[in-house]
């Protein structure tokens, strides 16, 4: 496995340009994670998470300040930065086992192995051979996820990768995530708009405010794994979140699961 990495963002700020004028998206933004750190992305809708999650990936060159992996400029989309969508973008006419190897050769022994390796780790044994069509929304996340891991990421980027599925699915998939965390230790940067999955799934939150983005403050999460959603630590951590979130809010822009 490659080594987890260190990401620093270093006064990062974005501005688009909308009629001849400076739409200010991101001010200043700067946090360090620690290598194998889970680390969450909280805000009202408009302050740039996602934008800020392209940035971290190299798909959004055109910005000022500073994004180290391991110490190294990103200039580019590489394969060190995986990237997971909301929608699992699975190939259709192709099988568990080859979305996961993708451009991989699975009769190469090593691409073989190392395949069979993320079937196990995301607990999909038994459906290598199953189609999208056959799979649940959960199950379908999962066949990305390993398809990305893989690739052997220093740092793995989730934008909202649950937030099509239901509340049921939606926690089974944060609990399948730690566990592929736990095991695998790739550093984790997680954009969501749920205050229960950050607290669950974070060793820390940034929590942002919108117009133009920004970081009101970062919260550790000093809870053991596993946690206990309805326990009085858990809620006083969502308490917490939630409080830092309506601080000097609008509430005409913000929204977020409670």
């Amino acid at each position: 496995m490659t080594p987890a990495a260190e990401l620093a963002i270093e006064g990062l700020s974005k501005s688009f340009d909308q009629e001849g004028t400076a739409l200010h998206v991101l001010s200043d933004i700067s946090f360090h994670t620690k290598p194998g750190e889970f680390m969450s992305i909280i805000g009202p809708s408009g302050c740039g998470k996602s934008t800020l999650l392209k940035i971290v990936a190299g798909l959004d060159l055109q910005h000022q300040g500073k994004v180290l992996l391991s110490g190294k400029p990103v200039d580019r989309p590489s394969q060190d930065k995986g990237f997971i969508f909301q929608e699992h973008r699975l190939f259709p006419w192709l099988t568990v086992e080859k979305n996961i190897a993708a451009d991989l050769p699975l009769k190469d022994p090593v691409v073989r192995a190392r395949v069979d390796e993320m079937i196990r780790l995301v607990r999909l044994t038994g459906f290598e051979k199953a189609y999208p069509k056959q799979l649940s929304g959960g199950m379908s996340q999962r066949v990305a996820i390993a398809r990305t891991l893989l690739r052997n990421p220093q740092v793995l980027l989730l934008d909202e990768p649950f937030g099509a599925l239901d509340a049921f699915t939606r926690n089974h998939m944060q609990e399948a995530l730690l566990d592929i965390w736990r095991e695998n230790r790739t550093t984790m940067l997680l954009v969501t708009h749920d205050i229960d999955e950050a607290v669950f799934l974070s060793n820390r939150i940034v929590v942002m405010d919108a117009k133009p983005g920004r970081i009101k403050t970062i919260l550790p999460i000093d809870l053991p794994y596993p946690r206990n959603r309805i326990g009085t630590s858990f809620q006083e951590l969502r308490t917490q979140v939630l409080k830092a979130l309506e601080k000097e809010a609008s509430p005409a822009a913000d929204t977020w699961d409670i």
